[in-house]
């Protein structure tokens, strides 16, 4: 074990590093006083998980990174974390920002646009859309019921001729085709109302206008108005309203199970609920879950994503103060000075009563005496949620179990809400809920992180390869082998294999196989053959399913291979590829079987079409790696590898150093002799070979 010596360590704010046997980074971890912090992961004492206790065993070394803050210190160990993906570490595997729609009402004809980057350009954002599918839905149905423009602005200045979309209703072509301004501007409205919840707003405007237009006797005006009405209403139907009040917010909980920690943040737009994302983290046990979560949302929300004005979280997670951090928002008149009476502090260290983009509530509307009294008692009056009251050394004991919790209350909390304010530029309220309608909220997000973690480890524990035998017809199913080709245009053509056993991967029995005759073919079909041929000339142990990275051509074609070969029906077959779900309107993963004309019976989403997908990734990325492997070996038989008195390891020497043919040409004998070790005889016939070359 590690010789803690806490002399060696400041009582400063900054991020550890733990490291095990040759450097290697198992644990980053942040705390406002690092003396105090590590000194709780080598006082001998038994109160450490099981996780903890295995990571202590290892460590060999801890470095320490100093910062001025512990809103710095968050930071930065968010920014190691994604560099080194420690073992020990909570890792997003999802490192994207979610899908939004954007519409920039500053173009003369604006269209409902799909981004990634929220940006400071005036353009109004919805969402997020943790599924791309579901968004493209969403932007077809409404294509349908508000005709704007779908093309892009080079494509709208050079268009010569209306596109499809104007032909089947769901366009007015202005590219081409005279259109008032103020109609368009109707539909954008109609647009931007419609996504920001206020969808019972326009329709009493659309019925009304409607009506007039029956009274005017504007029969197709009217019919056009009435089909309008409809499409807007079915869309409406599916739409889950979850608050009384028109408010932008995400709701973020936790759930502790015996396998791990689940987190599960809601997205509620204009008190709708939009979507949701969940996540698992396998081996965390109850007390780090807070701050596991901490470190998940500083993550989550990446600077360019869009950030809701309010956050609900757990009592646990609340700042006890925010420190001013990002502009003010503008405040809306009469409400300056404007008391909260929830006592919440938010990120910009301002009058609470001031206005957030979307937000700013106080009191709820319509509420009782008795419901204002019972959020302003939920919330914590005076700020003393989150943990106040407690000693810094009781809550530094609560939190350092796994180095991340809070040496104060509320102290990770605090620095969240200034990071996110930061990212969003604006104020960001984070707070536990307030009313029964929030905390409701609260409640449907730790179910959802409850399922999400029960569902996760029910897969991880080898439950999903029964259900998966049943799906293919097998007794059982222990060993999987999945096959992939690679090549660049015909040439380094590798065939990778990889082996799970009981749903883990068996790296010991990786195979990346060559087929110098196959150079130049760019044929998967005959690559995936030859190898058939060769894994049935290898023999057993034979696998209980080899999986293809293919469709119907490569699965066939091993079918044929292997027969030829005298072992069908050895082991049972099946391919994975892009296959289209038209119910959905989407791409999805499907899975072949020979004999069979249409896919596997898996559901989207599902437990054992998500563990296919994943054999199917490391098949992917290990047969592209082995293929990159073996041209870049290939390109040490360069032109710098035939000079005269050049060999592989002085090639690679000066490739090392070098980096480029130019390079090595411009440098001198004595730079060579510098860079790469070699005497001055050895350097000087290589420098004369290199200008040789140059000539």
């Amino acid at each position: 074990m590690y010789d803690f010596e806490p002399k060696n360590f400041p009582t400063s704010p900054g991020v550890y590093l733990m490291k095990g046997g040759k450097g290697k980074i198992l644990y980053v971890g942040k705390a406002k006083n690092l003396r105090a912090r590590l000194g709780s992961y080598f006082r001998g004492e038994t109160g450490h998980t099981v996780k903890t206790a295995a990571l202590v065993g290892r460590i060999e070394a801890v470095d320490v990174l100093l910062t001025a803050s512990e809103k710095e210190a968050l930071l930065l160990e968010s920014s190691l974390i994604k560099k080194h993906r420690p073992r020990y570490n909570v890792v997003l595997k999802d490192d994207k920002n979610y899908i939004l729609f954007k519409l920039d009402k500053r173009s003369d004809f604006p269209r409902l646009a799909f981004t990634r980057r929220v940006e400071r350009d005036g353009a109004t954002y919805f969402g997020p859309f943790t599924s791309a599918a579901a968004a493209r839905t969403t932007w077809k149905e409404l294509g349908r019921v508000f005709p704007l423009r779908k093309c892009g602005d080079r494509t709208l200045h050079n268009r010569v001729r209306p596109c499809l979309y104007y032909f089947i209703g769901q366009c007015l072509a202005p590219c081409v085709l005279p259109v008032e301004p103020q109609e368009y501007m109707t539909l954008v409205r109609r647009v931007e109302a419609f996504l920001t919840g206020r969808s019972a707003e326009i329709l009493r405007a659309v019925q009304k206008e409607m009506e007039e237009a029956a009274e005017r006797l504007a029969f197709e005006q009217a019919a056009k108005l009435r089909d309008l009405l409809k499409a807007m209403r079915r869309t409406v139907e599916g739409q889950a309203t979850v608050l009384t009040r028109l408010v932008d917010m995400d709701v973020v909980n936790m759930a502790a199970t015996e396998h791990g920690v689940g987190l599960c943040v809601l997205f509620v737009r204009q008190g709708r609920l939009l979507d949701r994302k969940t996540f698992f983290f396998p081996g965390v046990e109850a007390a780090e879950a807070d701050a596991v979560a901490v470190t998940a949302l500083v993550q989550f929300y990446r600077p360019g994503s869009f950030i809701a004005p309010r956050v609900v979280v757990p009592a646990t997670l609340a700042p006890v103060a925010i420190g001013a951090s990002g502009p003010p928002d503008p405040v809306r008149p009469g409400e300056a000075g404007r008391p909260d009476p929830t006592g919440e502090t938010d990120a910009r260290g301002g009058d609470p009563g001031a206005s957030d983009v979307g937000g700013g509530e106080g009191q709820r509307e319509g509420a009782s005496p008795g419901e204002a009294a019972e959020d302003a008692a939920a919330y914590g009056v005076g700020g003393e949620s989150g943990g106040a009251g407690q000693s810094p050394e009781a809550a530094d004991a609560a939190g350092a179990v796994m180095g991340e919790g809070s040496e104060e209350g509320g102290g990770d909390g605090q620095a969240l809400a200034e990071i996110l304010a930061e990212r969003r530029g604006a104020g960001v309220r984070l707070g536990p809920p307030r009313g029964r309608e929030e905390r409701q909220l609260l409640e449907m997000a730790a179910v959802n992180a409850r399922r999400a973690a029960e569902e996760a480890a029910k897969a991880a524990e080898g439950d999903i390869l029964p259900s998966l035998a049943r799906k293919f017809g097998l007794p059982a199913l222990s060993r999987i082998e999945a096959v992939d080709v690679s090549h660049l245009g015909g040439k380094g053509v590798r065939v990778g294999m990889v082996v799970f056993e009981d749903g883990t991967p068996q790296k010991s029995d990786y195979r990346a196989y060559a087929f110098p005759e196959l150079e130049g073919t760019s044929d998967d079909y005959l690559a995936l053959a030859t190898f058939a041929a060769k894994r049935a000339a290898s023999g057993p142990p034979w696998p209980d399913l080899l999986l293809i990275d293919g469709g119907k051509g490569q699965l066939e074609a091993v079918s044929r291979s292997l027969t030829e070969a005298g072992v069908a029906g050895a082991f049972a077959l099946a391919s994975i590829a892009k296959g289209e779900r038209r119910s959905q309107n989407e791409m999805d993963d499907v899975i072949y079987v020979p004999g069979r004309k249409n896919p596997l019976s898996l559901r989207s989403g599902s437990p054992e079409l998500l563990f296919l997908q994943r054999v199917r990734d490391t098949v992917h990325d290990f047969s592209i790696g082995r293929q990159r492997r073996a041209r870049n070996t290939a390109s040490l038989q360069s032109t710098v590898l035939e000079l005269p008195g050049v060999g592989p390891k002085t090639a690679r020497l000066l490739w090392e150093a070098f980096g480029s043919v130019t390079a090595m040409r411009a440098a001198g004998a004595g730079e060579i002799m510098a860079k790469t070790g070699l005497g001055p005889r050895r350097a000087a016939a290589v420098a004369a070979a290199l200008a040789a070359l140059a000539d």
